[in-house]
């Protein structure tokens, strides 16, 4: 082995050592270092990518229970207007029917009243008719000068009076 190698001229012995020391540094970082070193990079890689992937899975989730919460506060709102739509018929209901109710009893009412009216009214022409008659029957006796009731009982003068009217 006669190489000329210039200035550096190593010895066999520590040529034989220094590359069984390199090729064994050479194991040493391909066996135990270097996988340790792509598994802390991948749990480094896994810590921050998959906690992107786990922010964006949050995010997707928090979206569907926020459409979902509107979907159920549209929903919501549509019931409550079908309630006070509700309310409202059943309030225009109510409101016909106690206004029905009261035309009932205020017609029950005049009728009675126009009864009562009437029947008044008959009682008091007949008071009226007999007051007029007495009226009438002294005051004609006042100026005949004598009583004059016993011949317009008997010819029922006011009688017929009153029933030619």
């Amino acid at each position: 082995m006669n190489v000329e190698l210039g200035p550096l001229k190593p010895e066999p012995a520590e040529l034989i050592v220094g590359l069984a020391c390199f090729f064994l540094m050479f194991w040493l970082l391909g066996r135990r270092i270097l996988p340790r070193i792509d598994r802390v990079q991948a749990d480094r890689r896994d810590a921050t990518e998959g906690r992107e992937e786990c922010a964006e899975e949050l995010r997707t989730e928090a979206e569907l229970v926020r459409r979902t919460r509107e979907r159920e506060l549209a929903d919501a709102r549509h019931e409550a207007a079908r309630i006070r739509q509700e309310a409202a018929e059943q309030g225009a209901a109510a409101i016909a029917a106690a206004r029905e109710e009261g035309v009932r009893e205020r017609d029950r009412l005049v009728a009675e009243a126009n009864a009562r009216i009437a029947v008044d009214q008959a009682l008091a022409a007949v008071t009226l008719r007999q007051d007029v008659g007495e009226l009438a029957v002294e005051l004609a006796g006042r100026v005949v000068g004598e009583s004059v009731s016993a011949v317009a009982a008997r010819r029922g003068t006011v009688e017929r009076f009153f029933d030619e009217r």
